[in-house]
């Protein structure tokens, strides 16, 4: 216990957790507009399964973390006259992960430049909660996989890394969650904010 409580430790414990939220945010943004197109009694749901599924892939991957490691080494080799290069198993899931992110953010930023008379809340009902969850689902792996591999380059070497990132995800997804509803509210009130961020998410 006592090796839990030094300097470095804390230090080390709030930076991460500190670091969590702030890669959290495009989480948030993610969550609150695929949440904005479901039904209103649905979206407060829908932001919370969104941020404890967030939490427990985090969880999972943390304690799978020796299969997490094993994929930032080389999966596929290439080389020939044109290219060269060692592909990573973490590339790939990455490049997938920022092909779809990139597709959402496109869809998204479209759709709301294309339909920018529409009144607020002319997408409400849109999707199901099905839908909702599935791309929520897509979208917290590929976020988790990026918060993992930073919490541990973070903890490297420290003692109880393990119990550090682990309470540290935790806090951090309910400092989130306690702010996500309302500013999923606000964000969703002010479809040029959604536009900025995702415009973010793109570079």
């Amino acid at each position: 216990m006592q090796a839990l409580l030094t300097t470095e430790v804390l230090s080390a414990f709030l930076t991460l957790t500190f670091l969590e939220i702030v890669l959290g945010i495009d989480n948030i943004l993610f969550v609150s507009i695929i949440a904005g197109k479901l039904k209103e009694s649905l979206q407060k749901k829908a932001i919370r399964i969104g941020m404890i599924m967030a939490m427990v892939l985090r969880l999972v991957l943390l304690l799978g973390i020796s299969v997490l490691i094993d994929m930032q080494g080389t999966w596929i080799s290439v080389n020939n006259s044109f290219f060269q290069s060692d592909i990573s198993g973490q590339a790939i899931i990455l490049f997938f992960g920022g092909i779809f992110l990139l597709y959402k953010s496109t869809k998204e930023i479209y759709e709301k430049v294309e339909h920018s008379g529409h009144k607020i809340g002319d997408e409400k009902g849109s999707t199901t909660m099905t839908k909702a969850i599935i791309q929520i689902t897509i979208l917290n792996f590929v976020f988790s996989i990026d918060s993992i591999l930073t919490a541990v380059g973070m903890t490297n070497g420290l003692p109880n890394a393990i119990i550090i990132m682990a309470i540290s995800i935790v806090v951090s997804v309910l400092i989130m969650m306690i702010f996500a509803h309302p500013v999923g509210e606000f964000v969703n009130k002010h479809p040029s904010l959604q536009v900025l961020g995702l415009s973010f998410l793109m570079l």
